[in-house]
């Protein structure tokens, strides 16, 4: 999109569900702080918890956790399906949205992933589009998208599917790539396999069909 001709236009990001009524954040971009990379501050009368997924505890700044939410958006629950209801908003009101996000340092709320989308490594857990971001960073990457694959020792394991940036010069391969990303994780965070790909499946809103990339890893592994 050329937005030359609006040179006074501002752009922001927001975050809401179905569940919240769309209400969870508001882009704000003062002039003391412009993260553009988050989706705001939280929205006046919305309280918000960062939690532990797998012990429940409440985290602190900067650590990344599930979102639960909570205020007057926040739905009574579904329309006759009290079990889906109580699987979603616990008995204090709190919202568990399953998306894992931080609050860093000045309360602005960053979206790191779904946590039906995360792979489980040996016991730890990964965010997907923690790798993509390093990927994506790359000078001779256009486009890439990371999914787990089954292993039998591992429990699972991060498959980056990486698409090359055009030219004659390019001489990317599946080590470098690893030994990239290696150089910026955790050890147990490393990408174990590479599959180059003309393209990443995409929804029309830009949103990464995970489940055709799991439909073509089984065909390729």
């Amino acid at each position: 999109m050329n937005l030359s001709p609006f040179p006074e236009l501002l752009l922001n990001s927001g975050y809401g569900l179905t569940e919240s009524t769309a209400v969870g954040t508001r882009g704000f971009n003062t002039a003391k702080f412009q993260k553009y990379s988050s989706v705001g501050l939280l929205a006046p009368n919305m309280q918000a918890k960062v939690v532990d997924w797998n012990t429940g505890f409440f985290l602190p700044p900067c650590s990344s956790g599930e979102l639960w939410l909570r205020g007057p958006g926040v739905m009574q629950g579904y329309f006759k399906n009290s079990e889906a209801t109580t699987m979603t908003v616990d008995k204090d009101g709190w919202l568990h949205t399953g998306d894992i996000v931080c609050f860093d340092k000045d309360g602005y709320m960053h979206i790191s992933d779904r946590m039906k989308e995360i792979i489980k490594y040996k016991g730890f857990q990964i965010a997907p589009a923690d790798l993509e971001a390093i990927l994506i960073a790359h000078p001779e990457i256009l486009d890439a998208a990371v999914t787990a694959a089954k292993d039998e020792e591992c429990g699972e394991i991060p498959v980056a599917f990486v698409v090359k940036k055009p030219g004659p010069d390019s001489v990317l391969c599946e080590e470098a790539v690893i030994n990239y990303v290696a150089k910026q994780v955790a050890p147990y965070k490393k990408v174990r396999k590479v599959i180059f790909t003309p393209s990443i499946p995409k929804s029309a809103a830009g949103k990464i069909l995970r489940r055709e990339l799991r439909t073509l890893l089984k065909s390729t592994l």
